[in-house]
């Protein structure tokens, strides 16, 4: 699928949470699940001017992933990957990861932090990522992995 990745625009919040929805449900989260998860799954207008966030958009303009990286927290985090769930499977999320980490190398991050779905950590573990513990969530019940991911850089 021939996509093109571009900044994210602050008006594009509320299509982007749409789709970090359906991609959440996408692996099979019942509906009880995904009312707990929505709130932090909602990205805001104020996210998207903070946040060095990327969007997928395939040849007919739809959005099809997102990225974004929150280089204001401590450490630096991957706040967000998600890919539309009839776009997965396409290689987007590796040209979103690809992208974000050439953005966070251009402003001198050596790594970046990722708390992750259980369902996407292999995608993160095939990709270099190393898991260093787990984050509980409040809402959900459940402990996440937290995995750091190296920023490829000329020296490293």
């Amino acid at each position: 699928m021939a996509v093109t990745i571009r900044p994210a625009a602050p008006a594009e919040a509320e299509l982007l949470t749409a789709l970090i929805l359906r991609s959440k449900a996408y692996w099979g989260y019942d509906a009880g699940f995904m009312r707990r998860a929505a709130s932090e799954l909602v990205l805001t207008a104020g996210e998207l001017r903070r946040m060095d966030t990327l969007v997928a958009q395939d040849a007919r303009e739809a959005l099809v992933g997102v990225a974004a990286v929150d280089h204001e927290a401590v450490p630096p985090l991957l706040e967000l990957l998600f890919v539309a769930p009839e776009a997965i499977g396409a290689g987007i999320g590796s040209r979103l990861l690809q992208a974000a980490l050439a953005r966070a190398a251009a402003r001198g991050l050596r790594e970046l932090t990722v708390i992750s779905d259980p369902n996407a950590e292999p995608f993160y573990l095939a990709r270099g990522a190393v898991r260093v513990g787990e984050h509980a969530v409040a809402s959900t019940g459940r402990s996440l992995p937290v995995l750091r991911i190296a920023v490829p850089g000329p020296s490293r």
